[in-house]
């Protein structure tokens, strides 16, 4: 199984989209919640190139944000992933 990591904020709309993308596929990922906590925040910039949440990364491979991974799974390249 792959391990997924989700940068997130409580409040966004993006994060839940992504969310219910991988819930709907079956994958188990581990949420980490940058809400006041400015050390993940950085941790998360500093991995991604991003200031924006969500950041999910799929086995330590940086796969971007909602709209990224809806665009890779439209073109088939989410399931192979999850399968890893």
């Amino acid at each position: 199984m792959a391990n997924i990591e989700i940068y997130t904020k409580a409040t966004c709309p993006f994060c839940v989209r992504a969310k219910a993308l991988l819930k709907q596929k079956g994958a188990a990922f581990n949420e980490i919640a940058i809400d006041g906590d400015a050390e993940k925040r950085e941790e998360m910039i500093k991995r991604s190139g991003r200031t924006t949440v969500p950041q999910i990364f799929i086995d330590a491979q940086h796969i971007g944000g909602c709209d990224d991974l809806f665009a890779l799974d439209g073109r088939a390249g989410l399931d192979p992933l999850l399968q890893a």
